[in-house]
């Protein structure tokens, strides 16, 4: 075996383990689902954060790899938007559910909002721009679905914030990539990294001791927040 014929076998078992990380997340989105289901918040909150970091680290992966160059015969990005869609939208739908975090004569149907609200922004055409943008509100029901939970507020108070999100999924604002888009990408990215770290500090914390530090919880609220500012601003200025 000569040594270009090993170096592509190589790169194209590396390509197929990246591709093995991304559709990790499908099961783990299951594990949620079961854990939702038994009413164990904790550990379906711990499975979902699971399917976030694969999603902040498959994409660098592959391109670093080449994996569509490598392996031309899979569209990794189908097997990704599929994986999204379960994980960051029906899994955290039923979470809200099982874990009666919206008032329980119309949770159903609030639940069902983001489901059919995503669908419809997954499958836009500018779902994601050239230029590394979001176009409506990204889905990051399994980020809102952590929020509700750990902050306690009413189930009204959550179903209304469900529901403006689900409409902020047409309203065809510019939202930031973090790891792709330019501007200021070394800031988001860090700002991320602590803010991941802050949230599984206050996962670690919920399912030890029934509860996540509130302060803390408020205080990485910062990035959210941040996110969101740096998106309307740059969409602005687009515009």
């Amino acid at each position: 075996m000569t040594a270009a014929v090993a170096a592509g076998r190589t790169r194209r078992l590396a390509g197929w383990g990246v591709h093995l990380f991304t559709a990790s997340g499908a099961p783990a989105g299951v594990l949620a689902v079961l854990a939702s289901e038994r009413g164990d918040a904790p550990t379906a909150l711990w499975w979902m954060a699971y399917t976030v970091a694969v999603d902040s680290i498959d994409g660098t992966l592959a391109r670093a790899l080449e994996v569509k160059r490598v392996l031309p015969i899979f569209d990794g990005t189908r097997l990704d938007d599929l994986v999204d869609y379960f994980t960051y939208v029906i899994v955290p739908s039923l979470f809200l559910v099982h874990c009666r975090l919206l008032p329980p004569g119309v949770a159903v149907p609030v639940a069902l909002c983001p489901v059919l609200a995503s669908a419809y922004g997954f499958c836009r055409t500018d779902a994601k721009t050239s230029d590394h943008y979001y176009t409506g509100f990204p889905s990051y029901w399994n980020i809102v679905a952590f929020y509700l939970y750990a902050l306690g507020w009413s189930p009204a108070v959550n179903a209304a914030i469900v529901v403006a999100l689900s409409i902020g999924v047409f309203v065809p604002v510019r939202y930031v990539y973090p790891s792709r888009t330019t501007t200021l990408r070394g800031l988001t990215v860090a700002l991320g990294l602590c803010w991941g770290a802050a949230v599984l500090y206050a996962l670690a914390a919920l399912a030890r001791f029934g509860a996540a530090p509130r302060r803390l919880v408020l205080l990485s609220l910062a990035f959210p927040i941040y996110y969101a500012a740096l998106s309307l601003a740059l969409h602005l200025r687009r515009a």
